[in-house]
């Protein structure tokens, strides 16, 4: 079975029902799909941030459920360090942690944010997406 980390954009638009997730919906069918401890962590933090009630945020716990979290670990560290380090490809924390686990399982990962990305694949980072015109699959290896 093919392995895919999903961004957290990509797992927002399927808990939201957004357009985008019908777009997503047939690249992620019949995989095993993982997120990164960071991921949890931002969709818990928009939930406090947004002050969601009781049932949406039951409804987040369940959609997490859909996925294997991906703890963090010694070697997921050092693929982060080597991700901030990057000269001249300023990385957001978390999109640095998304990016060091899919490094360490070495899996694609699955993403709307490729511009957030596309510089982390020269240490090899695999993307995943679809392109926002025509929603043709678009893989980056």
């Amino acid at each position: 079975m093919d392995e895919l980390i999903v961004d957290t954009c990509v797992v927002s638009y399927m808990l939201k029902k957004h357009s985008l997730a019908q777009q997503y919906r047939p690249l992620l069918e019949g995989k095993l799909l993982s997120i990164s401890f960071m991921t949890v962590a931002e969709l818990y933090r928009w939930a406090i941030e947004r002050a969601w009630g009781e049932k949406r945020i039951k409804q987040l716990e369940e959609t997490i459920q859909n996925y294997v979290v991906l703890s963090s670990d010694d070697e997921i560290c050092r693929h982060w360090a080597k991700v901030r380090s990057i000269k001249g490809h300023p990385i957001s924390d978390p999109d640095a942690w998304i990016a060091a686990t899919a490094m360490r399982y070495n899996t694609p990962l699955v993403t709307h944010n490729l511009k957030h990305f596309k510089p982390i694949q020269e240490l090899g980072l695999k993307l995943i997406s679809v392109e926002n015109q025509d929603y043709s699959l678009l893989v980056f290896n």
